[in-house]
């Protein structure tokens, strides 16, 4: 059995999908539901006996030691984090709370369990910590994209207490000798993605006929991920990666957030056309995010050098799977979009909207 922290989220849920379609072996998925998590997504799991599913807080030690002594996991996958730049600047708490302190209780439950286990299960265990290129700053146009050695300079609340913890997942292996292994992963997209994000937020604002917000002037640049290449890279570094070694996650795929608004708007064009004009139409430019990141990109080889893994989708083919997907499952959409999401994005944006009408 497998333990991931985080599986009714974005990336989380699609790794236990992915990995109970792919293999026999369990998954005891433990998740806060916190407004981003969504057993919705794990619904063709309900009758899956090898999908165990936990309720449970990381920053609760009692619960997280009684979940590792009863189900006894060779490894844990820690994807549970605050994700969400825009939220860590409006309520930077919570991003302490469960990046940094929720790692650091998980350690060291982990650190227990571990050290209890028999000599060659204590070999074979591993602690893979599942983190983000954001800890690395800002990249200016012509600078070389982030590699595994690039220094940490985070710039957001998100970034620096995802930054904190991978020093505290580091320290754990050099202090402890704890078994852990950190992957660092660019910007994700695809099924299940909560509508906050980028892409499903345009999708789901253009069906409804509202404004499309591109912050600031579009240009900055992010590396896209297909959420299903991702769940393949760990599944790689799991299994074949070194210990203590970290690996970059990335598309190879550098597109202004402009770009990424226009892809989507041409593809509902083609796939749902309006009546009249083009999805374009709804492009609203609204007022930057403080001290948005101008460009991020990923420098993933060492991880195809290594481990073998590459990118198996284009950003082209990638995207025109994950509007699809939105266009075909319009119920998950409409249960996730709950009133307390519809009232944060409409206060995030409105302030922005009002905050440029009066530059």
């Amino acid at each position: 059995m497998i333990l991931v922290t985080g599986g009714a989220g974005f990336i989380g849920a699609n790794f236990v999908l992915d990995w109970l379609s792919a293999s026999s072996e369990a998954v005891l998925n433990v998740d806060k539901l916190t407004y981003a998590g969504n057993l919705g997504t794990l619904k063709s799991l309900r009758s899956n006996p090898k999908h165990i599913f936990a309720r449970a807080d990381v920053c609760d030690r009692t619960v997280m030691d009684a979940l590792l002594s009863q189900h006894q996991p060779r490894a844990i996958l820690h994807f549970a984090a605050e994700s969400h730049v825009d939220r860590s600047i409006h309520g930077p708490a919570e991003f302490v709370q469960t990046n940094v302190v929720g790692t650091f209780t998980l350690l060291e439950a982990a650190l227990a369990y571990w050290k209890a286990l028999p000599v060659a299960d204590q070999a074979a265990f591993r602690f893979l910590h599942v983190s983000t290129d954001e800890v690395f700053g800002s990249l200016s146009p012509d600078d070389a994209p982030f590699s595994e050695t690039t220094p940490y300079a985070p710039n957001s609340p998100y970034s620096a207490t995802k930054a904190a913890s991978d020093h505290l997942v580091r320290a754990y292996l050099h202090t402890y000798g704890l078994p852990v292994v950190t992957t660092n992963c660019s910007n994700n997209y695809g099924p299940y993605q909560f509508p906050e994000k980028l892409i499903p937020l345009v999708i789901g604002n253009a069906l409804s006929g509202k404004p499309l917000p591109v912050y600031g002037d579009g240009r900055n640049i992010r590396d896209w991920l297909y959420v299903g290449d991702h769940c393949a890279a760990i599944r790689e570094v799991l299994a074949h990666g070194r210990l203590g070694e970290t690996y970059n996650v990335g598309g190879w795929n550098e597109k202004t957030n402009l770009d990424v608004v226009h892809a989507v708007c041409d593809l509902l064009d083609r796939l749902k056309a309006k009546p009249a004009g083009s999805y374009r139409d709804q492009i609203t430019y609204v007022a930057d995010r403080p001290g948005h990141d101008r460009r991020y990109a990923i420098d993933a080889r060492k991880l195809e050098r290594e481990l073998g893994w590459k990118p198996a989708e284009t950003f082209e083919t990638g995207i025109e799977k994950t509007v699809q997907w939105y266009l075909d499952n319009q119920e998950w959409v409409d249960e996730v979009a709950s009133g307390e999401y519809r009232k944060w994005v409409e206060a995030n944006y409105a302030l922005r909207a009002s905050t440029l009408s009066t530059q």
